[in-house]
């Protein structure tokens, strides 16, 4: 009791720190910058505050803290419902009224503006190597102008194709192996244009085929799109003085979920956990697991081999399940940052993957404070499981159709109290899922997984 009022009595100074005014006004400063890390710093302080709130039983600066968290969560496309649900609960109800579509992403300018044009894009997506471009009507030849330009100052080629259509999508970045840049936007209110930029000379065509424009795109030397397929197994850089811990969930007496045709979690994500040490190994990183084989580790005892590697980073991999009646109907990739959620999805989630140790739990004290034990660390978490989602649908897409982007979230995740470094859990998909159990136990799909971890974490590294 007296640890925990202590760790109650620490929380609070380290809020007093700055004015509750003088923070809020920071926030409300940040959320509205364009800066990714200024808006991440707005909803970490509302965060500090919402908590605060709550310990003083202060229900208006509870309330300016839960319409920041939902403002700035929806900005940095962070799971906030439950805040949304809470904050329609008790604001007033004649003052500033809130719904879930208040912070949703605004519709884009190109929405509103008068097109002339009767074609609208519908999607967009990589098919055998291919960008394919579906539209809501058949296309016809006089529609699409194609032409290349070359700029001798930079040496890089531009293959572009102007459609005369509009697109209810918004501009897109889209990536595929050795090529500089691709880029899709609406050029103006009758033309989408798809610009294809890359320092070497490309070989591109294109076929129109009734509601579809296919684009190939192919590198002139053949020799690198043969290297490519073993992109994983060169190292960009020896380097790299980082250390990373990955844990593999459960093990020995305890299978985790047993998903579609008998698969168990603890052996696909073991599998998963090794694929990323190797690549991770080869491009440079110090790495560790923390049960390089079938054997049960505690909860606790993980974390607790990452603070003594004095890891950079810890990467918990799991895999989902659900009853089988639902089975069909859950799929989806997600990452989890530790944080005391009341998120009844969280909540389930963290219910499952925290029940192989529960007498820890019980010593340690109530889940509630999970979040307050290592709270300095939840902003980078954060960021650290973006980054890590990011990673995983931009491999998996290039060559898996219906990759399910389940979202980041918070959740009260035992195995990750304790860390002294940013820790994210990952859900790599729903072994109860007859499609993605199969992709699961798939080794070519878990090095697709795998390097896009090791992406993500890049990224991350890169921009940290």
């Amino acid at each position: 009791m007296f640890r925990l009022l202590t760790i109650i009595v620490f929380f609070c100074i380290s809020l007093y720190a700055l004015n509750n005014n003088e923070i809020l006004k920071r926030a409300d400063r940040f959320v509205n910058h364009k800066s990714k890390s200024d808006q991440f710093r707005a909803y970490n302080d509302y965060k500090n505050i919402y908590l605060h709130a709550i310990i003083s039983e202060d229900k208006k600066l509870r309330l300016h803290a839960l319409r920041g968290i939902v403002k700035s969560g929806h900005k940095l496309h962070i799971d906030v419902s439950q805040y949304s649900d809470e904050l329609l609960m008790i604001q007033p109800k004649k003052s500033y009224k809130i719904s879930k579509k208040k912070y949703r992403p605004k519709k884009k300018k190109y929405k509103k503006i008068g097109i002339k044009s009767s074609h609208k894009l519908k999607s967009i997506r990589w098919r055998d190597g291919r960008l394919v471009l579906r539209f809501d009507k058949k296309l016809s030849s006089r529609q699409i102008n194609y032409f290349t330009l070359y700029d001798s100052k930079k040496k890089r080629y531009r293959y572009v194709f102007d459609i005369h259509a509009s697109m209810l999508l918004k501009s897109q970045n889209l990536r595929k192996e050795n090529i500089d840049r691709i880029k899709l936007s609406q050029y103006n209110s009758n033309t989408i244009r798809l610009v294809i930029s890359n320092s070497q000379k490309l070989k591109t065509s294109f076929k129109k085929m009734s509601h579809e424009l296919i684009v190939k795109i192919q590198t002139t030397k053949h020799k690198q799109q043969v290297m490519t397929r073993f992109k994983t197994d060169i190292p960009k850089r020896t380097d790299r003085n980082k250390t990373i811990v990955i844990d593999a969930g459960h093990g020995g007496k305890d299978p985790g979920a047993i998903g579609y045709r008998g698969y168990r979690e603890k052996v696909v994500v073991l599998q998963i956990a090794n694929e990323l040490k190797r690549i991770l190994r080869i491009r440079g990183y110090k790495v560790y697991v923390s049960r390089p084989y079938d054997r049960f580790v505690k909860l606790r005892k993980r974390t607790e081999f990452a603070n003594k590697k004095n890891a950079d980073i810890f990467i918990s991999i799991h895999a989902n399940s659900v009853s089988k009646s639902r089975a069909k109907k859950a799929y989806g990739i997600e990452c989890y940052f530790l944080s005391p959620s009341r998120s009844s999805r969280a909540s389930r989630v963290a219910e499952k993957e925290n029940k192989a140790d529960m007498s820890d739990m019980n010593r340690y004290g109530k889940e509630s404070f999970l979040g307050l034990l290592n709270h300095y660390k939840i902003l980078a978490s954060n960021k650290l499981a973006i980054d890590l989602q990011r990673g995983m649908l931009g491999s998996l897409s290039k060559s898996y159709k219906h990759v399910h982007d389940g979202g980041v979230r918070e959740g009260p995740f035992w195995v990750l109290v304790g860390a002294q470094m940013p820790a994210v859990l990952v859900e790599v998909g729903f072994i109860s899922n007859p499609t993605e159990a199969k992709r699961l136990v798939d080794r070519k799909y878990q090095k697709k997984l795998a390097t896009g971890l090791a992406d993500g974490l890049e990224r991350y590294f890169a921009n940290n």
